[in-house]
Order: structure tokens, then sequence, then C-alpha cells
């Protein structure tokens, strides 16, 4: 299936509202605004892939510059948290951050997921400026941040403007680190206007202004499970990541190596320490943190969107009759937990009456039904047991240890930001040269604890990583980690590529053409 976006050379696709009645005739739907790349982009989906509902389409009255200040603030905002949904997505921008790292691993099941080569060329370090969820992971997220510019430019409220300018932080922030440079329009700019465009460096201080000005404005909010509006902890936890990836985002070359400067270190305790005072602490129970009973770490969700696809991207067929029988993780992955760590996964009762027959984190060996009768695979016949062992392509239907943490049972809203990774982040800093209260040792610990896994004797940045695997696996977050520990160019199964220039992504070869100020990225 192909679904296409019109948009103008310059690569906005903004339009007035006669303009929006003509493409509507021609095209038979709305076309979302923001930043599109250039004229035909075509987004290549999976046979099984549940496609992310558009639904920040917004009508600008009137014509002028590329949306002007028109529209009301209100209505333009919730548009902007609707499309937050765009990290549900099992593809775009969630593929190039995990099926990049060595978590996931996208087989191809006989003629299932082959799609051209789309996933298979993610995990073996293989795209080029035409992989199509390269593409299509920077117009959502261009688009996205061009949306916040209207709320902006709308006359909002003072508490409005800063969640706009949170939200254009959140998004910018990713292509900031998925692809070095970003592309930015004003909305009194027209389309015969190319965008100019930041260096790594000007879009790492553009984004640091936006929420340290948001920062004081935001109301403050304890943990909820439908935390779905920019806070003031969602600022510090932002905060905290962007001067943890510093070093990464100010490196002279991009691969690195890295220098973490202590003063950067102490600003991550510090906003790591704000989140901490606003009342969020661990769950009782991991995967509590991922269903509606959740209380005290979601800090923030997506409004809109759904978590189905963690679970339909890798549930078996015979585990869910629409189940797409995708990702797994690869065996050194889950070599990482020690047996008796919770967070590596629990069985439901034999009736079935505390969940389903879904067990909750890795499922591997002989899978069950809601009444604890063993399932049998639906393609071969044989008993439905999932193996470690997967192989890239021609992956027989049982091979590969799946992972559930959204059941699809109990599900909660999809979290963007959560207190255990701002935790996390403040032990790594200060094993890094910040200077914290509490030891890393201590912190990673108090974690380990309240997670039911045992102390540990020692920690070191080594071993730091593999925590927050544990912790944070199939999260979206892999890539980053893998980048900043300089780990994102090893080899491990079915990946052989180790070339230094793929921590950052290509610009999409579309947008070279619509815009003259983007430049190539080196390597590609």
């Amino acid at each position: 299936m192909v679904r296409m976006r019109p948009f103008d050379n310059q690569g906005f696709s903004i339009f007035t509202v006669s303009e929006k009645t003509q493409i509507l005739m021609k095209f038979n739907r709305i076309v979302s605004l923001g930043f599109c790349a250039a004229m035909g982009l075509f987004l290549f989906n999976s046979c099984t892939d549940l496609a992310v509902e558009e639904k920040d389409s917004i009508v600008i009255e009137g014509s002028g510059g590329a949306g002007g200040g028109g529209g009301d603030p209100t209505q333009l905002l919730e548009s902007v948290y609707k499309s937050l949904s765009a990290f549900t997505n099992q593809a775009s921008i969630y593929s190039l951050n995990q099926h990049t790292s060595e978590e996931m691993i996208p087989p191809t099941r006989g003629v299932d997921w082959g799609d051209n080569g789309v996933w298979r060329t993610l995990h073996a370090h293989t795209w080029d400026a035409t992989h199509s969820y390269v593409l299509s992971a920077w117009n959502e997220l261009n688009s996205r941040a061009f949306n916040c510019n209207q709320v902006l430019a709308a006359g909002p409220s003072a508490e409005q403007a800063a969640e706009a300018k949170f939200l254009r932080a959140f998004f910018m922030w990713h292509v900031m680190d998925l692809y070095g440079q970003v592309p930015f329009r004003e909305t009194t700019e027209g389309v015969d206007v190319d965008p100019r465009v930041f260096t790594r460096a000007e879009a790492f201080d553009f984004i640091l202004k936006d929420l340290t000005e948001a920062l004081p404005v935001l109301p403050s909010s304890g943990p909820s499970a439908t935390n779905t509006t920019a806070t003031k902890a969602a600022a510090n936890a932002l905060l905290a990541r962007l001067y943890l990836n510093k070093a990464v985002y100010l490196s002279a070359t991009p691969e690195g190596p890295y220098t973490f400067d202590a003063a950067d270190m102490n600003k991550v305790i510090e906003h790591a320490d704000a989140v901490a005072a606003d009342g969020y602490a661990y769950e009782d129970e991991f995967f509590k943190i991922f269903t509606t009973d959740a209380a005290n770490e979601p800090i923030l969700v997506s409004v809109d969107g759904t978590p189905q696809n963690r679970w339909m991207m890798t549930l078996h067929y015979s585990q869910n009759p629409s189940g797409w029988n995708g990702f797994t993780t690869l065996a050194d992955f889950y070599g990482k937990f020690e047996a008796d760590d919770p967070r590596i996964g629990n069985y439901p009762t034999p009736d079935g009456s505390e969940f389903s027959g879904i067990g909750r984190g890795f499922l591997i060996g002989q899978q069950y039904d809601d009444t604890g009768a063993e399932l049998i695979d639906s393609r071969s016949q044989k008993p439905l047991v999932f193996t470690q062992d997967v192989p890239l392509s021609g992956a027989a239907t049982d091979k590969g240890i799946r992972a559930i943490k959204y059941h699809p049972a109990t599900a909660g809203k999809y979290i963007l930001l959560r207190y255990a990774d701002v935790m996390l982040m403040k032990a790594e800093a200060a094993l890094r040269g910040g200077t914290s209260s509490d030891d890393p040792l201590t912190i990673v610990n108090g974690l380990r604890t309240a997670r039911g896994a045992k102390p540990l004797p020692s920690i070191d940045l080594s071993s730091f990583l593999d925590e927050r695997a544990r912790e944070l696996y199939w999260e979206g977050i892999r890539r980053v980690d893998q980048i900043r520990f300089g780990t994102f160019t090893d080899t491990w199964v079915e990946k052989s590529v180790t070339d230094a220039h793929r921590v950052l992504f290509p610009i999409p070869q579309q947008a070279l053409s619509s815009n003259p100020n983007l430049t190539q990225n080196a390597g590609y």
C-alpha cells in the first residue's frame, strides 16, 4: 500500500482554504500541515503495518506566508499534542532508533516483512538517503516542529506558549539527534523562502533556549498515567537528556570521541532532582508502569495513538489472530538479564485470571493460551516454541524471542518520558564526573531493589549501559544510548557494518533537492 502526500518545491504543505479544497478533490484526503521534503513523498508500509492516522491537519483561513499568525492557539496546540501519536508507530521514528540497535531484529519470514528490505537495511546498517523511513521520520518531525511555530504565532497565552516551546524542543531534539542539522522556517516566511538550517550546535542552543524559557511557566504536576501535556517535570526530563548528550551533539566529529564536562553532568543531576521533587517515584511492580494503573512514573504520555503496535508488531498469529509475527530481540541482548530479574518477564496464572495467556516481558519457549493450554503454531502445526536463534532473512514463524511491555489486557497510554530513565540519567551523570548527593551505585541499586532485582556489587560505565538496557528495552532510546557509549558501530548478529558515519542518518535525498541550504552528511 502506498500513501502519497503532496507538498510544494520548498518543502512545506501549507495551503489556504481554497487551495485545500482543490487538493481534496485531487487526493480525496486532508493533507497534513507542516514541513515535507519534496514533491511526491511515498511512505511504504508493511502489509502488516498498522498506520498511524494523521490527526494534525488544520485549515488556516486566508493566505500569506506559510500560515501567518492565523488560527486558534487552543485548537492548534491540541493538534500538536495529538501528533505525538507518531511515536506510537512501529515504523518511521521508532524504527530508526530501535532497528538500528542491538535490542531488536526485524526478521523476514517468507514474504512477510520483506518490504523491499526497508527493515533489514536498518538492522544491517546499510541504509541510504532514499530509505523511506529516513524520509518519513524527517517529514513527521519537522512538520510537527513547524506546527509549534504556528501555535506561537497565533497569540497564545503564556502557558500555551511554554507548552508549544517544550513540544518544539521535543521534536527538534529528535531531528538534531537523528540527522545532525535542523531546518527552520518562521510562519511569516512564504514557500518561496528556503528554510534556514541550524547546525547541530545551533540547534542545541535553540532547543536549550526553548526549554529554559518554558520551564518556569509550565505547570507543576506529579506523576499520572494520563500526563498528556507539558509540565515542569517533562521539561526537566528533556533538559537532563539534552545535557547528558551534549558531548555528542557538540563533538567536532559526530562519531566521537566525546568529552563529558562535569558542569554539564551537574546540570543533568540538577534537572533529575527537580523531577523527583515533583513527587515521582518507582512503581511497586515493573510492568505496572505500562498499564492504566501506573501512578508514579509516567512524566509524559501520548494523548492520541495507542501502544497496541508494540504488541501487534511482535505477537505470533496463534497468540493473536491479528498479530503481525514480526520483531524479536537477539539472544545476546536477552543474555544481559539475570534469570531472577523480574524485568525479564513473567507469565499469567494457568486459568488466565490475572491478565491473559500472553506473558509480559520476554516471551521465550512454549507459549500458552488463556486456559494454560499449549499453543500450536498455526503455520507448522507444531507446539509454538519461541527460540533464541533468529536469522535476518528466511526466518521460520517461531524464530526469535518476543518482548511485551504494554500488555493487550492492561495497556495504558504510550509513555514518552518516564521517571526511571531520568534516575538512570542522574546515575550516569554522576559516573561521568557530576556531583550528586547519591553515588551512582546507590541510585542503580535503588532502582534494582524497587524492581525486585538483586543489588549490584559495583557499577562502571560498561556495566551501566547494560543496566539501561534491562530497564528501558524496546522504549525507543537504545540507539541514543549506544552512540553515547561508543558501541553503535560495533558488530552484532546479522550486523557487520562498522561505518562511523552511521551515527547520523543521511538527509533525505528529496529534502536536499527541495532546500539548497541543506548539505548531505558525511559518508552518504
